[in-house]
């Protein structure tokens, strides 16, 4: 993971904790940030210990810090919100400062974090992350805690996030894995177009689920309630509907305007698997151009289902991946793309 030079100056490195936030950590851990990203990390928080601190005491992010005693900060990692379900959190974020970088420090920080830290926060009941894919070592780290791999995120993250230290040409891809803490069995309606994949990827899931195949349309006059955030720097648009209805389709294409004014080259689309006219929403996205993303336990409280667009080239080939079912979700992923023929 490392040079051998990297190996040499490990012996002499100071010895580290793994511990929880404590306030006086939040300016090194801006300092690691910037160390390992310059100024491009497209999340701000991270620039601002403040505000970093506010999160971490309100409960919106818990760092968990690898610390020397002499207080440095020298590898951290994350739990945050990010979807519209509170109980399901976020892990991510997580960066070493490149000398420590063979140190066991990566490995120390997730394993505090999912087989402690989340048991003794009862109010967390999934995680899931998001591993870039333009080098096997997150991948190795994340399958080896227990997540399953549900969907890829194709050209997420900006070239522009990696310069620093020059670890990506391109975009970026990313693959989503979740790992269950307490249970929630529910019914969700498969989509006919992508029923035997996404059947697939519900054998392999750590939670049970009652599968039912999506044939109800939408009911006459149901109106579909979405939501949207836009990432500037990161050119992409994520499109929430947890209520799909008859417009649907005029929502998408208003939504999709305002984003395309601000730059916007990646849109994704969150639908509500709970629906029984799932199907239908699925539908709708694939006559605009969307393509199949993956499956995202627990994301409105039910499941739901990630669609994506791309108005960049995705490049496939550079994607990096680990373990055959990922290989073979990219292999559907990318014959889905190629053969969509939406109008979008």
């Amino acid at each position: 993971m490392g040079s051998h030079d990297d190996k040499k100056e490990n012996a002499v490195l100071e010895p580290f904790v793994i511990d929880g936030f404590r306030p006086e950590d939040a300016g090194g851990i801006v300092r690691l940030v910037r160390a390992v990203y310059g100024d491009h990390y497209p999340i701000r928080l991270f620039y601002d210990p403040g505000a970093l601190t506010a999160a971490n005491r309100e409960g919106r992010y818990y760092s968990i810090v690898a610390r020397t005693a002499s207080g440095e900060v020298v590898g951290v990692t994350h739990l945050f919100r990010s979807a519209p379900c509170d109980a399901l959190y976020e892990t991510g974020v997580g960066l070493v400062l490149k000398a420590y970088r063979n140190s066991g420090i990566n490995k120390a920080l997730l394993g505090f974090l999912y087989n402690d830290f989340i048991f003794r926060q009862p109010h967390i009941e999934e995680i899931f992350g998001e591993a870039v894919c333009n080098h096997p070592y997150m991948l190795k780290a994340v399958l080896s805690f227990g997540f399953v791999e549900t969907a890829i995120e194709a050209a997420l993250m900006p070239s522009e996030a990696y310069t620093h230290e020059k670890s990506a040409p391109g975009r970026v891809a990313t693959l989503t894995g979740f790992r269950c803490y307490r249970p929630n069995p529910h019914r969700v309606f498969l989509p006919a177009a992508y029923e035997t994949i996404l059947r697939r990827i519900y054998g392999r899931l750590d939670d049970a689920r009652d599968l039912a195949l999506s044939v109800e349309p939408f009911p006459p006059g149901r109106v579909s309630r979405t939501g949207m955030t836009l990432f500037d720097f990161a050119k992409v648009a994520r499109i929430a509907v947890p209520e799909s209805g008859t417009d649907l389709g005029i929502c998408l294409a208003r939504l999709e305007r305002e984003a395309l004014d601000k730059g916007t080259v990646v849109f994704q689309a969150w639908l509500n698997l709970t629906e029984p006219w799932a199907g239908e929403a699925v539908e709708t996205l694939r006559k605009a151009g969307y393509f199949f993303g993956g499956l995202l336990p627990r994301w409105f409280g039910g499941d739901g289902f990630l669609m994506q667009k791309l108005l960049c080239p995705p490049d496939f080939e550079s994607i990096v991946l680990v373990s055959d079912v990922s290989k073979e979700l990219l292999a559907f992923i990318r014959e889905d793309q190629e053969g969509n023929t939406g109008s979008g």
